[in-house]
């Protein structure tokens, strides 16, 4: 097999590594500040972000696209989607987009029924 050369850049090109080392170590960091902040903030919910944007919390959609973020990251670092032909990756990423853009219509709509639902009187309200 031929030795490639690996792109050693994050934020293209904002950060650069010596090293594949000390590249796989800063998306681990990366990935770990991403994940500090989700946790962070589902253990303090601030009250701000808890006002309704398009039937669902502010938050959850800081959820939504803070988890596409580190897909984004482990998909492109840790599966060499960036070491791939354009065409693929344009073909994964296309699939990806239409597919999270399907799943949050469809989030959406479900949490607006369910609002809905909630507020009528005679419904019990255990879910």
């Amino acid at each position: 097999m031929s030795h490639q050369e690996h792109n050693l850049e994050l934020f293209r090109g904002l950060i650069k590594f010596k090293n594949i080392t000390q590249k796989i170590w800063g998306v681990l960091v990366l990935l770990s500040i991403v994940t500090a902040v989700e946790v962070a903030l589902g253990i303090s919910k601030p009250k701000i972000l808890l006002t309704y944007f398009l039937n669902m919390k502010i938050l959850n959609w800081i959820f939504i696209s803070l988890t596409i973020v580190k897909a984004y990251y482990i998909t492109w670092d840790f599966m060499h989607m960036r070491d791939e032909t354009k065409t693929l990756r344009r073909v994964v990423v296309w699939t990806f987009v239409f597919l999270v853009l399907y799943l949050v219509f469809i989030l959406v709509q479900e949490a607006g029924y369910i609002f809905d639902q909630g507020n009528i009187d005679y419904i019990k309200k255990d879910f």
